[in-house]
């Protein structure tokens, strides 16, 4: 199989920040440790058999790992819905770049979506890296895929980083969980960073002809019969 193309997206920071901000990693070296303790298989009760967990499920594993995770800056602590940090701001920090982890949109700017309550502000996770994509490139921000485990949930954005890259993309979210207590530790990935090609698209429908009802077949038969056909046979790598 062909190696998957290779292309850079390029962060910078300030220089003030360089030994202290945590990087952004490539998201498969970012798997939370609920993904890694998983089984690969497990007992069915429903089907009376062993049966694949996600763990195996290539379009599962692959959304997970697939660009860049954008970590959280420092330690946050909440307490009570109060947030809390501990930021001693570098001699000599360039004034154009937020002084805190996090800010906030009024809920104002959310009404009428499903986002909005009344009593409560969307954060926004400041971020101090500018980020540059290659030309004709987009760059999707996202909640970490697959992680409802997360005391929030970050809005997604498209941003069009091959042109606006002199200036950090922040993550505006929703805090779900108003139980929390306790510190999210510095490095949690706050969003996820995913390079979308612009292209434009268009939609063309058909019917199955005959030949194409046969491969259908012939591939739904496989998925029934045998184990990792999704894997062996159209699988592309991505990294």
């Amino acid at each position: 199989m062909d190696q998957a193309h290779q292309m850079a997206l390029r962060f910078r920071c300030p220089r003030e920040l360089e030994e202290f901000l945590p990087r952004p990693i490539p998201a498969v070296l970012g798997l939370p440790d609920w993904f890694k303790a998983l089984p690969q298989k497990v007992f069915n009760p429903t089907m009376g058999a062993e049966a694949l967990t996600v763990k195996k499920c290539p379009p599962f594993m692959d959304a997970m790992t697939y660009g860049f995770l954008m970590p959280l800056p420092i330690d946050l602590e909440v307490r009570d819905g109060e947030f809390t940090w501990n930021f001693e701001v570098p001699k000599g920090f360039v004034s154009e770049y937020a002084h805190s982890p996090i800010g906030f949109h009024d809920s104002s700017q959310i009404a009428g979506t499903p986002f909005f309550d009344e009593d409560r502000f969307i954060i926004k996770f400041n971020n101090f890296w500018t980020i540059e994509a290659p030309p004709g490139y987009s760059l999707l921000f996202t909640h970490p895929l697959n992680r409802s485990d997360l005391p929030f949930t970050t809005l997604t954005g498209l941003v069009d980083c091959d042109t606006f890259h002199d200036s950090p993309v922040n993550f505006p979210a929703r805090w779900h969980d108003t139980a929390f207590k306790g510190v999210l530790p510095k490095g949690t990935p706050v969003a996820q960073c995913l390079p979308v090609k612009r292209d434009s698209w268009i939609g063309q429908f058909d019917v199955l002809s005959a030949e194409q009802t046969e491969r259908m077949i012939k591939t739904r038969n496989a998925i029934g019969q045998e184990t990792d056909v999704y894997r062996r046979r159209f699988r592309v790598r991505k990294r």
